[in-house]
């Protein structure tokens, strides 16, 4: 269920429309709101620098806020930084695939940083781009995670079958 869940959202943000807009920034405000909790909950379980854990808790939950007053704004700002994020994530995969020339399959690391670097520096240039990049890549993220739910509810089932095949042990002597 939750698959399937996860595919229609990701095609109804693919859908292009106001509300689909909307959704994305009330997921990205709920996400924010239920990290801001995880996040103050996790500070009273860690043995040093739960102060840190509070800040952050609280400015999370301050940017879930925000998100549901804001979000057009919100939306704007996420999109811009994860081009930017795009941008810096491709110059480190461009290095780190230079720095494993000759391992298997270095090329393809080369080659994805190359993509990220080009369509981060394209996102960047206008925040109108930046939107555009960011709906479709949470789009295409959620029916790829849908279809993976999917495939690993009926793989879990099918271990079930086949545990339920096995014959039983016997006991030791």
């Amino acid at each position: 269920i939750l698959g399937v869940l996860w595919i229609l959202f990701g095609m109804f943000v693919l859908s292009y429309n106001v509300g689909s807009l909307l959704a994305l920034a009330i997921f990205a405000g709920v996400t924010f709101i239920m990290t801001g909790i995880n996040q103050i909950l996790a500070a009273g379980r860690v043995e040093s620098w739960g102060w840190l854990y509070l800040v952050g808790g609280a400015l999370s939950i301050i940017a879930g806020i925000i998100a549901f007053v804001w979000p057009g704004r919100t939306l704007l700002v996420i999109s811009v930084v994860l081009a930017w994020f795009l941008v810096f994530k491709g110059i480190v995969d461009i290095v780190t695939s230079l720095s494993n020339h000759g391992r298997p399959y270095w090329w393809m690391t080369l080659i994805l940083g190359i993509l990220e670097l080009l369509l981060g520096i394209w996102a960047a240039g206008y925040p109108g781009r930046s939107l555009f990049v960011f709906v479709n890549l949470v789009g295409i993220y959620a029916i790829f995670y849908g279809f993976t739910e999917l495939f690993a509810a009926f793989d879990l089932r099918g271990l079930g079958r086949r545990i339920d095949r096995l014959p039983p042990e016997q006991p030791a002597v």
